[in-house]
């Protein structure tokens, strides 16, 4: 049998990729990898674990949250390129952490469907990552120019060895996340005249979407729960492994069409 690109297994190509530096290339190299998946180049899996910590660039400078600085006046060309750029840096950190999750917890045993769905959802942070890249270009900008926090990877890191919690967390707390907030600021963008930066964030709301109902599709199917004993089990997960708390008001019509129901979530919001 065959591997991949010059012999390569797919979790070497996936480690690869991890390890490329550049926000750019990184989108890029996701992309392709994808696309030799799809076309069968990479029949085995193989071993190769992923690094602890995947390349980034030199800049942005990552600093604590608490750290970053305060947004400025609404409706500057600096306010729209400090919000571009922070959706760009989830999306960076989103490729990383699709990656991530198939190259360390695509075991023999796991259905080659937990692989095509979170390489798709890897290319389409990829996607997501150039077209706001694209919006900060043409804001005469780039990824890098603005400081940015490390929140996202440390929870992956905390999540390192245990795959419920790290969908439990990064995917359906982290994630969901973004289905709250991003219609505002696709109607922020809207009520600027930036008619496409509020296309793409459009483009990205609607793919979010279809990422957290995949973290919860696989939530249940490898817990094997339904119902409240699910909430349960998820609920317990993330009161272990994240350090935050749920934060009101939740896009409820977005989450259910994800898989998440108010009764999961809810009760996590004032503790």
């Amino acid at each position: 049998m065959t591997t991949g690109h010059d012999g390569e297994t797919l979790t070497a190509a996936i480690a690869a990729v991890l390890s490329v530096t550049g926000a750019v290339d990184k989108a890029d190299a996701t992309r392709r990898l994808h696309l030799a998946y799809r076309a069968g180049q990479y029949p085995v899996r193989g071993q190769t674990r992923p690094p602890d910590r995947p390349a980034r660039p030199a800049r942005p400078v990552l600093l604590p949250p608490r750290d970053m600085p305060k947004r400025r006046r609404a409706g500057t060309d600096a306010t729209r390129i400090a919000l571009i750029h922070a959706v760009a840096h989830i999306e960076l950190n989103a490729i990383d952490l699709a990656l991530d999750l198939v190259a360390r917890f695509a075991t023999p045993e796991m259905p080659e469907a937990f692989i095509a769905d979170w390489l798709k959802v890897a290319d389409d942070e990829s996607r997501h990552f150039l077209m706001l890249q694209d919006r900060l270009q043409a804001l005469d900008a780039t990824y890098g120019d603005l400081p940015a926090h490390d929140g996202l990877w440390e929870a992956a890191m905390a999540t390192s060895g245990d795959i419920l919690a790290r969908i439990a967390v990064a995917h359906m707390v982290l994630e969901a996340r973004g289905l709250d907030v991003t219609p505002a600021m696709i109607a922020r963008f809207t009520r600027l005249g930036d008619a496409e930066t509020a296309r793409v964030l459009k483009v990205i709301y609607d793919d979010e979407i279809t990422h957290v109902a995949t973290a919860s599709d696989w939530f249940t199917r490898l817990t094997g729960l339904s119902g409240p004993a699910r909430d349960r089990r998820w609920q317990e997960l993330v009161r272990q492994g994240f350090r935050g708390r749920l934060k009101p008001p939740f896009n409820a019509v977005a989450r259910r069409a994800a898989g998440m129901e108010p009764g999961m979530y809810e009760p996590l919001a004032g503790e």
